[in-house]
């Protein structure tokens, strides 16, 4: 019986540690091919590239593992991988990571690791988009096997909804063990962004995003209640951002 083709993306490139991480793992459950960005494409969101060329090598930084790495966007490269590097071969699941930090509440909406997920889940293939809760580069992933490994089975086994994503975020490594996994929602948390305004040598402006994280949301049953507390929050997110509740207002009170 074969494998089943498991394909592997991120945002941080084909060189992270937390790719690397994804592949070992992966091996052990499938046939993988990685496509992954040549560097990092962090904060991307879901952008393609549309005027510009993209390229598109062999890479053989992960042994006998089939990869390539694309100069584009985490969402070039499902592009590329479907109608290029796979050629219309089935592919039974998308996974992308692990992210180097968080991707929970409005992150997921910034996030390129979960633009390639989605992208997958866009093309009908059950897609999760893995992230550990800590942002250096040399991060500890010892303790995200097991979990890993168990959601992408429960995937491939008994599959997703149509144009699901999975959102996993998983708390850093700390002195206990991860207390379990939550199904969780999306928090009411985003960034308060200020800029901080200097002149460069020449005397023309230039600005520095800078902020603080706030989290509104009080509830117990979030992706940041989740992480706060030592569990894996897993969030189903979906690509229609159609505002449902709004029919009714606009029906109702726009005079159209």
């Amino acid at each position: 019986m074969s494998k089943p083709l498991i394909l592997i993306s991120n945002d941080d490139g084909v060189t992270s540690s937390g790719i690397r991480k994804l592949v070992e793992l992966m091996s052990q459950i499938g046939e993988v091919v990685v496509v992954a960005p040549d560097g990092p494409q962090s904060g991307m969101g879901h952008a393609i590239t549309v005027g510009d060329t993209l390229r598109l090598s062999r890479t053989d930084i992960f042994g006998g593992i089939q990869a390539y790495k694309c100069s584009g966007t985490p969402a070039d490269c499902i592009k590329l991988a479907k109608h290029e590097v796979l050629k219309g071969r089935k592919v039974d699941l998308v996974v992308s990571g692990i992210n180097h930090g968080s991707n929970t509440s409005i992150s997921v909406l910034y996030s390129g690791t979960m633009s390639a997920a989605i992208e997958g889940a866009i093309e009908g293939t059950p897609a999760i988009g893995f992230s550990l809760c800590d942002f250096s580069w040399h991060a500890d992933f010892s303790h995200v096997d097991e979990y890993v490994l168990k959601i992408a089975s429960q995937a491939l086994k008994n599959g997703l909804p149509e144009g699901i994503a999975l959102n996993v975020n998983i708390p850093p490594k700390q002195n206990e063990d991860i207390k379990g996994v939550k199904i969780a929602r999306q928090a009411n948390a985003r960034w308060e962004e200020e800029f901080d305004k200097r002149k460069d040598p020449h005397g023309r402006d230039y600005y520095w995003m800078i902020g603080n994280f706030v989290n509104h949301d009080k509830g117990e049953d979030n992706d940041e209640w989740a992480i706060a507390n030592n569990y894996i929050s897993i969030v189903p997110c979906q690509f229609d951002l159609t505002g449902h509740h709004a029919f009714s207002h606009l029906n109702e009170k726009w005079d159209l």
